[in-house]
């Protein structure tokens, strides 16, 4: 069995040496004006721990996640499992989200590690792309929970570290959370993981899935990568873009079998010993979906697992790069995202009205 580590290749890949210079200090951000529309505040947006994805002097490009927050009200506390290499729970800017199934959060206990030979409550992270992209999933929802799941184990074979995601899985579908960001796969389906993830899917979890990094047509069997490629109703399948509207080369594609694209490319975000760093792949471009779910979760308590994923795919920014690359040349696009939901619960609410005896 293929290992499922393919998060970490783009990493090491030459070609985006550049999107891994040492983590530092970003430029002075602009001063931004502040807003009693936005329920978050507007400085997050360009703090140094944001990116262009959500650059509100990029709305093109960007998620266009400012005109979203304008348009969001709280209504419920969300979890998502980062399934991943762990997450630096005191780092300045993730030390408030951390959530724990178990006890209370503290310096030994704040999440699962199950990379080792037991299972423990201290989910370090030695590698720096679990806190990459649990920093992306806040710099969209700021009060998002994040549940730390470690899995990867760099000197465990390639069966144990299938083995270690296996058992994330089953954790966090046992424990009931909201979403499951999976920024990680390998060629090689499983039958155990896919039985976990048809749980998710009766128990209506969402799993926001990378689509890859091998530059391949994943809609191709012969180059079919997993857990994307196992076609369940509650994945959803992440292609990365740049700041041109281009999909990263390394990104896999797929007209059928790739659902959304979202930013990817030198995406700054959280890093280990309370930095701030430059990663590309669709590793991080998962990690912007999975905080457009958690906001529409947030607000709409009562919507489906795939009325958020409908809302998400059918809200998204026809991109004429994109066509016959991912399922209707889609964008992510919070803004239309929350607006198109805030008009399905209307009409759902409207409905119930109407029927009410």
């Amino acid at each position: 069995m293929t290992a499922m580590f393919s998060l970490l290749l783009i990493l090491a890949s030459p070609l985006y040496a550049a999107a891994l210079q040492t983590p530092g200090t970003k430029a002075p951000a602009p001063t931004v004006a502040m807003t009693t529309q936005s329920r978050f505040p507007l400085q997050l947006l360009t703090s140094r721990f944001a990116s262009w994805g959500v650059d509100p002097a990029r709305p093109l490009t960007s998620i266009n996640l400012k005109a979203s927050w304008e348009r969001f009200e709280k209504r419920r506390e969300v979890v998502v499992a980062v399934v991943d290499t762990g997450i630096q729970h005191d780092h300045p800017f993730l030390k408030d989200n951390i959530f724990v199934r178990q006890g209370k959060y503290a310096a030994n206990n704040y999440g699962v590690d199950f990379s080792g030979a037991k299972p423990t409550a201290t989910p370090h992270d030695q590698h720096g792309h679990g806190t990459h992209v649990a920093g992306i999933v806040k710099s969209v929802f700021p009060e998002v929970k994040l549940l730390t799941l470690k899995y990867y184990n760099p000197s465990a074979s390639g069966q144990q570290n299938l083995d270690s995601t296996i058992k994330a899985l089953e954790y966090a579908v046992k424990a009931g959370v909201d979403i499951i960001n999976y920024s990680g796969g390998g060629p090689e389906p499983s039958t155990e993981e896919l039985r976990v993830l048809k749980e998710a899917e009766k128990k209506g979890i969402i799993v926001v899935a990378a689509a890859g990094n091998e530059r391949s047509n994943i809609d191709d069997k012969r180059n079919a990568y997993y857990p994307a490629s196992y076609g369940l109703s509650n994945i959803i399948t992440v292609a990365a873009h740049d700041q041109q509207m281009q999909l990263i080369t390394a990104s896999n594609w797929g007209k059928n079998s790739v659902d959304i694209a979202a930013p990817g490319f030198n995406i700054n975000s959280a890093f280990p010993g309370g930095k701030a760093g430059l990663l590309t792949g669709t590793s991080q471009a998962t990690a912007f979906v999975t905080g457009v779910a958690a906001l529409i979760m947030s607000q709409h308590p009562g919507f489906t697992f795939d009325q958020v994923r409908n809302v998400i795919l059918s809200s998204s920014v026809k991109v004429k790069n994109f066509e016959g690359k991912v399922l209707g040349a889609g964008k992510l696009d919070a803004a239309r995202a929350l607006e198109m939901a805030n008009n399905v619960q209307k009409r759902l609410g409207a409905r119930a009205l109407a029927t009410t005896p």
